[in-house]
């Protein structure tokens, strides 16, 4: 019996009965679904204080949207995931299953952020909205657009605004 409760308690199953078992939070008892692959891409963000450049993951596809960055433990300095819904639209996100806090940057169907949501906080289902019609969010580190200067009006420079240079 000992040995089964060292199991449960090492994470095969979580049961809050079992005395001295502590309980998982709820996005750790969820499987983590199979990998989605992403294609990669840069894009430039035309600041007030000059262009920067970030790696990105693109979100194209409904699977690749539902994903996103959810169970990663980590996102570099200048890297992020670009979510493109094709049209501008009202858009709302939540952070469930996401492990590092995020900056959303909701960006218009030329390339414009329209609104920045700060440090989204890891694991909430509290929804996120665009508050008006956004074609695209970009996910960076949170924080990170205060740090590099990143507002709203700046212009968002990729393929798929057409705004490329």
């Amino acid at each position: 019996m000992r040995s089964l409760l060292r199991l449960v308690c090492r994470g095969l199953v979580a049961v809050s009965l079992v005395a001295g078992c502590p309980v998982l939070p709820s996005w750790a008892q969820q499987p983590v679904p199979p990998a989605v692959s992403f294609e990669k891409s840069s894009l430039v963000i035309d600041t007030g204080g000059g262009p920067l450049t970030f790696e990105v993951e693109l979100a194209l596809t409904p699977d690749q949207q539902q994903r996103g960055l959810m169970f990663r433990q980590k996102l570099g300095a200048k890297e992020g995931m670009l979510f493109d819904f094709g049209s501008p639209q009202p858009l709302s996100f939540w952070m469930a299953n996401t492990l590092i806090p995020l900056d959303m940057l909701f960006i218009d169907g030329d390339g414009k952020i329209v609104r920045i949501h700060t440090n989204a906080e890891p694991l909430s289902t509290r929804a996120i909205t665009s508050g008006v019609p956004a074609r695209a969010v970009l996910e960076i580190n949170g924080g990170a657009s205060r740090l590099l200067g990143i507002k709203p009006g700046d212009v968002v420079r990729h393929a798929v605004f057409g705004n490329a240079k």
